[in-house]
């Protein structure tokens, strides 16, 4: 009898592993696509480091030597803005979500669009054209130090969030994944890189001087807005939804068409897709605020 309960249970144990093996194996392709966006995040840092050694010698070679190490930065990052999308996708498509995945996904985002995007801006702008010690130097230093805690704050708080979903009147929860609270990293660190792939070349090859003065003080700036928004209330289009229901023919044109023109034109069409996604938040919180100020007018008019 008890030979026989033991050939059932090593039967079943035959089964079973296999289906324990998919399972397991589906939990390694989310995390493959966080790992891919902590090699790009690497890469990304060591280009920089790369073009900015090229940078102490302002011959022409040199120069152009520096823009190529540049520009192969911002396209790391731009990659990583990729693979950061589809891990939290596919995690929710097969069910294989889980906590430490969560929680490695927020340390990769910190190094590939919080490190990554403020050591290439420094390399790529500021830090190349304004001279060490000095006070818009050291200004620079605070911008890119300032753009990587709004980050790593914007990710923090993102994971409290999504730990403690908001309550309602009646004393459900609740979690808002239509859209997010302030600026996501991820199209933040985009629009960083994007400018640099539409112009690679270091901000202290300009000529004139006072030209390359004036924009690493706009590019310092930009840096500044992008870590106010992360760190803001403003409300930005999650997408999260977007692709997880039925098959639409529409959508899957749409993106093979965006699909193409990256491709095509990616100098122009990634600067436009982040600068569009970055603006478009800022646009409805607009439309939001004038529709508040409408509504209050016609409520003052009624109690009149």
């Amino acid at each position: 009898m008890s030979e026989a309960i033991t050939q059932e249970t090593n039967a079943l144990s035959e089964q079973n592993p296999e289906r324990k093996g998919i399972k397991k194996g589906l939990y390694l392709i989310p995390t493959a696509f966080t790992a891919a966006n902590v090699l790009m995040g690497f890469l990304s840092i060591m280009a920089t480091l790369r073009g900015y050694q090229f940078l102490s010698d302002q011959t022409f070679e040199s120069l152009l030597r520096a823009s190529y190490e540049f520009d192969k930065a911002a396209l790391f990052i731009g990659w990583a803005t990729l693979f950061d999308a589809l891990d939290g996708r596919v995690a929710r498509m097969t069910k294989t979500t889980t906590e430490i995945g969560v929680q490695f996904d927020s340390i990769a985002d910190v190094l590939t669009f919080g490190i990554a995007p403020s050591v290439l801006a420094f390399a790529w702008g500021y830090g190349s054209v304004f001279a060490q010690g000095t006070q818009l130097y050291n200004l620079g230093l605070f911008v890119s130090f300032m753009y990587l805690m709004c980050g790593s704050f914007r990710l923090a708080r993102f994971n409290v969030q999504a730990s403690r979903p908001r309550p309602l009147s009646e004393g459900t929860a609740k979690v808002d994944k239509k859209h997010f609270v302030g600026l996501p990293i991820p199209p933040a660190a985009g629009l960083i890189a994007g400018i640099i792939h539409y112009s690679p070349n270091p901000l202290s090859s300009l000529m004139p001087e006072n030209k390359a003065f004036y924009i690493s003080c706009i590019f310092m700036i930009i840096m500044g807005v992008l870590g106010l928004l992360m760190v803001s209330t403003i409300k930005y289009t999650s997408f999260k939804s977007l692709g997880t229901g039925k098959i639409n023919i529409r959508l899957i044109l749409i993106i093979a068409a965006i699909a193409m023109l990256v491709w095509l034109y990616s100098t122009y069409v990634l600067l436009a897709i982040a600068l569009l996604y970055v603006l478009h938040g800022l646009v409805l919180k607009s439309f939001s605020v004038m529709a508040g100020l409408v509504v209050r007018k016609r409520e003052q008019h009624i109690t009149e």
